[in-house]
């Protein structure tokens, strides 16, 4: 089971780039960010036609998550617990079932900028939701992988530049921290469990050049359970996707399961 991680900063911007990739990469499952794209305005006859379930939860103009599967998908709930005064779309679950069934949790992590100030306040609850969501899923014994745009650098080697990225709110120590204590319930990066090396990113700005000096960060990522990582076979970056016509300034990231 091949699954993807691909923040794809507006589907109608990307209606002919995504389709493209998953033509070429063919993953069992896509899980997506930024949308932004309201429920009914989301293009599915595409995907269904590619032979993909969609699933979405969306709004308009802004954020937004769905989840493509060729595999049956089951128990669909939107929005991360926690906060019944949070509408922002930045979280999907589903379970796929495949040989072995995988919990599916779908995200889009708050930026947090500018910082100080009440975005960054939401993005450190908004990972403490997380935080306790993980929990949850853990007692239950089952694999899951937690996929998506983070907006967290976790360390220094996952930006070209750190230097630049120190008063961000991508890279500040109580956002890396908030990002470990997740990880450090026993969650496995399934990149960095295939490849600890420094120089992979997954973002690259429109601005300055960024993509053509290779001046990316990583912040996009899988984090597997303790039986998803049993499962883990292969991870790796789509890094060409970058290169292509009218790209995000993200590429996908994906894992491959024995599942």
């Amino acid at each position: 089971m091949k699954i993807a991680t691909f923040n794809i900063n507006g589907i109608k911007a990307r209606i002919e780039a995504l389709p493209a990739w998953l033509e070429i990469a063919k993953p069992d499952v896509a899980m997506l960010q930024e949308i932004k794209s309201v429920d009914e305005g989301f293009p599915s006859e595409i995907f269904e036609d590619m032979g993909y379930r969609v699933e979405t939860h969306g709004q308009k103009s802004f954020n937004g998550v769905a989840i493509l599967s060729r595999l049956p998908l089951e128990d669909v709930t939107r929005g991360l617990a926690g906060d019944d005064t949070d509408e922002q779309a930045r979280y999907i679950e589903a379970t796929v079932i495949g040989k072995t069934a995988v919990r599916l949790c779908c995200l889009y992590l708050p930026n947090g900028n500018p910082v100080p100030g009440p975005k960054y306040d939401y993005k450190l609850a908004w990972m403490d939701r997380l935080h306790a969501r993980a929990k949850e899923l853990l007692v239950q014994e089952i694999p899951f992988v937690m996929a998506g745009d983070y907006n967290i650098i976790e360390q220094d080697t996952d930006a070209a530049k750190p230097e630049l990225w120190r008063e961000d709110a991508l890279a500040l120590p109580t956002s890396r921290a908030a990002y470990r204590k997740i990880a450090a319930l026993g969650l496995t990066n399934a990149l960095r469990a295939k490849h600890p090396e420094a120089g992979l990113y997954s973002f690259w700005d429109y601005q300055a050049g960024a993509w053509q000096k290779n001046n990316g960060i990583l912040i996009d990522h899988l984090l597997l359970s303790p039986q998803a990582a049993d499962l883990l076979i292969d991870a790796g970056i789509d890094k060409n996707t970058r290169a292509g016509d009218k790209p995000s300034d993200h590429v996908p990231v994906w894992a491959q399961l024995d599942a």
